[in-house]
């Protein structure tokens, strides 16, 4: 990536979302590793410490989005995004951007119109047992609610930008992914997974959702509320 900020992104190209609340540190490493033919663009979902001037500085678009959450950030990248494609990935450092590569692919070459990320832990203590087990659940209960056969929720993700926006996901809390492949599956979108390697956070970030039981908790009861 180079410094500055295109006004948008060529047809066919891939906008790669990052939400990112106090992801600073992690932008540092993440952003120069970002493959080309990405636009980045970063949003700020209130954060505290530098995460949008390290943003602008890689090269990165930063866009803000007062209204805290997932879902709210998620969406603020979305109509920010401007080419054929559009890419989702955590900004806090704990997948590897070259992942998204073969997801791109099959959304280009016509296999899919959603293609997820299934996390694999590379290590003990990278995914906590209790998201681990809210995501278990959650899932299991996607492929009993719409047939769906993904197992894990998708934290890393590739679509067609028009498609998702046609989709009319709701949620504006951390219960947008659940909602999307609900509404995907039901849509008969055809969908993909690859395994993504998880990795450790960077040092100087602490998850919003998996940081904590509380976390965690709160995380699945707006799952259920976007399910019921």
């Amino acid at each position: 990536m180079t410094p500055g900020t295109p006004p948008s992104a060529p047809s066919g190209g891939c906008d790669l979302v990052l939400p990112c609340r106090d992801e600073g540190p992690a932008l540092r490493d993440l952003l120069p590793r970002v493959p080309t033919g990405f636009s980045v663009i970063v949003v700020d979902n209130g954060s505290s410490d530098d995460t949008a001037d390290v943003a602008r500085s890689l090269g990165a678009q930063v866009v803000a989005e007062p209204v805290a959450g997932y879902g709210a950030a998620v969406h603020a990248g979305l109509l920010a995004a401007r080419g054929e494609y559009v890419a989702f990935m955590d900004g806090d450092g704990s997948f590897d951007p070259d992942s998204l590569l073969p997801l791109l692919a099959d959304v280009r070459s016509g296999r899919a119109d959603l293609a997820v990320g299934r996390r694999r832990p590379v290590g003990r203590g990278v995914w906590p047992w209790h998201a681990r087990a809210g995501n278990a659940l959650v899932v299991g209960w996607l492929r009993h609610r719409a047939g769906s056969t993904l197992r894990d929720l998708g934290a890393v993700r590739v679509c067609r930008r028009e498609a998702l926006l046609e989709l009319g996901v709701e949620d504006r809390r951390f219960g947008y992914p659940a909602e999307l492949v609900d509404r995907a599956v039901r849509a008969g979108w055809r969908i993909s997974e690859h395994d993504v390697p998880y990795l450790p956070r960077a040092a100087g970030t602490r998850s919003k959702v998996s940081g904590s039981v509380r976390g965690t908790v709160r995380t699945a009861r707006d799952f259920w509320k976007v399910l019921s």
